[in-house]
């Protein structure tokens, strides 16, 4: 019995791609697209964002849409990071046409936030107030025990929700601290809760 062959056809190779990384991703009116240098900069209604684009994959931008493929010689390492630049891309143009927000709730007697300028001062409980600074590109409203942040970035709106999470992280039993919006927190009895 003949052992089986490697199929390395075209058919096979694009079997294997990634099912993300083929999709397009269309182009919103009035948002401007420009690759040069391996740079792309996309310009829409709320700003502009750049972003370095990876030797191992091309872009192609025509007729309101762009294409993620793999660049010639690079194949297999194309593939593998198709599908991360494609999410990347598609972020970037969402986030300049329409933004991106996330929700974070602050639960406990005393818990608020305040703004003060472009920084947020927090009281969790500490002996002294958090004076918390939003990165440059991110905004934020505070209403009642709810903070909401928004900006074009996806990424940095991510890193500093989880910054701020992580001032005074929910703990189990009173669900005391600041989590996501989403977020569900598994509670724990407490000790006169076990009888």
């Amino acid at each position: 019995m003949e052992p089986a062959k490697d199929d390395d056809s075209d058919s096979a190779k694009e079997r294997r791609m990634s099912r993300v990384g083929k999709k397009p991703i269309p182009i919103p009116p009035k948002t401007e697209i420009g690759f040069a240098e391996r740079m792309l900069t996309v310009r829409g209604a709320k700003g502009t964002l750049a972003r370095k684009i990876h030797p191992a994959v091309d872009l192609k931008i025509e007729a309101g849409e762009i294409q993620v493929k793999a660049a010639e010689g690079h194949e297999k390492g194309g593939r593998a990071l198709q599908g991360l630049t494609r999410s990347l891309v598609a972020n970037m143009i969402t986030g300049v046409d329409k933004g991106f927000e996330r929700i974070l709730e602050i639960n406990g007697i005393g818990y608020r936030a305040n703004m003060k300028g472009n920084s947020i001062e927090f009281n969790l409980g500490y002996s002294h107030p958090i004076i918390f600074d939003l990165p440059e590109g991110i905004a934020a409203t505070v209403e009642k025990n709810t903070l909401r942040l928004q900006g074009i970035d996806k990424e940095a709106l991510g890193q500093t929700a989880a910054s701020i999470r992580r001032l005074r992280p929910p703990e189990p039993y009173k669900g005391k601290g600041i989590k996501f919006a989403e977020e569900h927190i598994q509670r724990k009895a407490g000790k006169t809760g076990t009888k």
